[in-house]
């Protein structure tokens, strides 16, 4: 259903509240270069400090921008079952086109629980539905027997794999058996991700540089390994800048660099600052390819 490059949106804010006029500026900056996909209200987003009210004031906005153009993928996965199906109801109202649901975290679920957290909403609402799995936010690890269980309810029609284990990934892929689509969580591993079998990227990177990693996910749909190669290279230095301190607060950083939003984190996270954001400004200001390049205000 789903495919290429999907970016998991930034939530610009000014003096506490949602700053539509810049969220909307950067939707459309989004869908103007090509990307396959919007993602609102996820952990990029920083859905874990948005009021009920916001989050769907996020995903609306989303929707309203998009117009039709690209898929949103609304982001409404909670650690609370009844929270994230009324999450998830709200978006299809709004009209999303699919919903991404992290998988529960802090409560430490078993397998079953897992299992049983995921079925319940999808038995809720009848929306097509990502499965989200990330063990570094999560602590806990959705195991390919899992996975392969899930992909037999309808509307489970993908799963977003952050683990960056190519193993797993094997392992979760012949669970599966065709039966749902994998999407990388990881923008580092995109390549590799693909060549098993994925059919793209809910992406980070993408916010700041989203035609460099279309220039990986089409290079792989057409089977250019050089291309995808040199486009995957390309980000070596960025992918790991935005993510030395706790993501969204690198690419936060990052958009405000570029004056296209202010950078306005809300607590418990922090602007970047110090030496961490100086290396980021440098590798920003040496990144090329193809002819992206990130101007810095």
């Amino acid at each position: 259903m789903f495919h290429g490059t999907m970016t998991a949106l930034v939530t610009p804010f000014s003096n506490g509240n949602i700053d539509e006029e810049a969220f909307r500026e950067h939707l459309e900056r989004q869908i103007e270069s090509g990307v396959n996909g919007l993602i609102p209200a996820g952990t990029t987003g920083e859905a874990a400090t948005l009021s009920f009210d916001e989050h769907k004031q996020v995903i609306r906005i989303a929707v309203e921008q998009a117009a039709g153009r690209v898929p949103v993928i609304a982001g409404t996965g909670s650690n609370n079952t009844a929270e994230s199906i009324e999450l998830t109801a709200a978006a299809k109202a709004i009209g999303a086109d699919a919903a991404l649901l992290i998988s529960p975290y802090y409560n430490k679920p078993t397998q079953e629980g897992i299992y049983c957290h995921y079925k319940a909403v999808a038995d809720a609402v009848h929306l097509p539905q990502l499965v989200y799995n990330v063990p570094g936010r999560t602590n806990s690890n959705i195991l390919p027997e899992t996975v392969g269980r899930l992909s037999h309810i309808a509307n489970i029609v993908g799963i977003k794999d952050a683990t960056a284990n190519m193993e797993q990934l094997a392992q979760t892929l012949a669970a599966c058996n065709d039966r749902i689509e994998f999407y990388s969580g990881d923008d580092a591993s995109v390549l590799p991700f693909m060549a098993m079998g994925g059919k793209g990227v809910i992406s980070v990177v993408s916010n700041i540089a989203p035609r460099t990693m279309l220039a990986v996910t089409d290079a792989m749909r057409a089977g250019d390994l050089a291309r995808a190669r040199a486009a995957q290279f390309a980000m070596c230095e960025l992918n790991r800048m935005l993510f030395v301190q706790s993501n969204p607060i690198p690419v936060k950083a990052a958009c405000a660099a570029l004056g296209w939003m202010r950078g306005e984190m809300r607590l418990p996270l922090l602007p970047m600052s110090g030496e961490p954001r100086d290396n980021l400004y440098r590798v920003m200001e040496s990144f090329e390819f193809e002819g992206e390049r990130l101007e810095l205000a």
